[in-house]
């Protein structure tokens, strides 16, 4: 059986699903919806796709699931359409910017059955999952200590921070995520700082670009977050995980992953220039997970509940900022 989709948006994240598809088995791209029909021509012609409205893809017999890559505020309204025609969603974070929000949708999704996936695609990383299996395997004994870096290149314009709800909801929330996939267990205590550092329009406009969170479990693990909006020497995405017999890590990742030694000394390439090339074999693995888990039945994940759960922790981050305190998830809902 192959999966029939459709892509809603064609902009920057949905190119990069569309690739996703395009080399995933027992998967078509059918029909591409965008504001912008020429940005929605394009990607269609590209694949072998039709141009559609948001409302016929509702109504199409031959469009098993949709993949949701439209702007944040769209998606919580997209994804009830779409779960109660019984089409199953692939949605990219944050499923809204407000938890409410957010709880209301996923009501509905449970209420009509509907298959739901979350786009946090860093769990599909080859690199970050050989890390999950060390500790899965015992490798490293039971886990007190997770490292994750994650840096831009650079800022992002002033158009999208007044949209994306702000570095903890927008950033910071892909690593929230996967310390959640790495400790375990649950975060009891979120304690964040913030400042700018980067780019004095960033803060006029309520935000940050410079952050360090922890994160702490009832039990005592803990999870240190560094964000930067600028890495001048490319997209710096690390993790290091240690347990009572050892630890586990995943450097950064090149184009090419080669060293050059002469009298001059040690050189190696740069790192990748953003998150499209950094991890398309995640993004491709992520889609592949969301194709099996519609043919199998099975619930995917990550899933709604997870994407809830890396919202509040986002939402404690922001409240600890301000009253400069650790902040229990409870607090913010």
């Amino acid at each position: 059986m192959t999966l029939k989709v459709a892509l809603l948006g064609a902009g920057r994240i949905g190119k990069v699903h569309a690739k996703a598809v395009a080399t995933t088995d027992d998967v078509e791209l059918v029909a591409v919806a965008d504001a912008f029909e020429e940005a929605a021509t394009a990607l269609a012609t590209a694949y072998g796709a039709r141009v559609a409205s948001v409302a016929d893809i509702e109504d199409a017999q031959d469009v098993d699931a949709v993949i949701i890559c439209t702007p944040t505020d769209t998606h919580a309204d997209l994804i009830e359409s779409f779960a109660r025609v019984g089409k199953a969603i692939f949605c990219e974070k944050p499923i809204d910017l407000s938890l409410d929000r957010v709880k209301t949708c996923l009501s509905v999704v449970e209420r009509t059955g509907a298959v739901l996936m979350l786009g946090f695609n860093r769990r599909f990383d080859p690199h970050f999952q050989a890390v999950k299996a060390a500790i899965d395997s015992g490798q490293i004994g039971d886990v007190e200590m997770v490292q994750i870096t994650s840096r831009d290149p650079g800022a992002p314009p002033p158009s999208y921070i007044t949209s994306s709800g702000g570095i903890f909801r927008d950033m910071t929330i892909h690593d929230f995520d996967m310390a959640r996939f790495l400790l375990g267990e649950e975060v009891d205590s979120v304690y964040a700082v913030a400042s700018n550092l980067v780019d004095p329009e960033i803060g006029k406009l309520g935000d940050f670009d410079s952050a360090s969170i922890v994160l702490t479990t009832a039990s005592g693990k803990q999870a240190s977050i560094s964000n930067s909006r600028r890495a001048t020497y490319g997209y710096d995405q690390r993790i290091e995980v240690h347990g009572s017999l050892g630890a586990v890590s995943a450097e950064n990742q090149r184009p090419v992953s080669i060293e050059i030694a002469t009298a001059a000394g040690y050189q190696r390439p740069p790192l990748h220039d953003f998150f499209m090339t950094r991890y398309t074999e995640a993004y491709a693995a992520e889609i592949a997970a969301f194709v099996e888990a519609v043919k199998s039945g099975k619930a995917p994940q990550p899933g709604g509940e997870d994407g809830l759960k890396a919202l509040q922790l986002a939402e404690a981050a922001l409240l600890s900022v301000s009253e400069k305190r650790p902040v229990s998830p409870a607090e913010v809902g």
